[in-house]
């Protein structure tokens, strides 16, 4: 039972940052927003494999910045 509930969270998570890369590509931002945006995601899909909870709180909160327009500024 509780391996289906795993793999039922892998699914989402899977299926969550497959959603932010695509809006991040999105973004009408800078390059480097972008670059950085997306190296966050990366972060995320590396916590993943060692704590998928932990990581879908990150893809969530990470989520919630971008929904509130809260996206790093680039650098100069």
């Amino acid at each position: 039972m509780e391996h289906d509930g795993q793999l039922q969270l892998y699914a989402a998570v899977a299926n969550q940052l497959k959603e932010a890369h695509a809006r991040v590509r999105a973004l009408q931002v800078p390059e480097g927003v972008r670059m950085a945006l997306t190296r966050k995601l990366l972060v995320i899909t590396a916590a993943a494999k060692h704590d998928l909870a932990a990581a879908a709180r990150r893809l969530e909160r990470f989520n919630a910045d971008l929904d509130e327009g809260r996206i790093p500024e680039e650098d100069r």
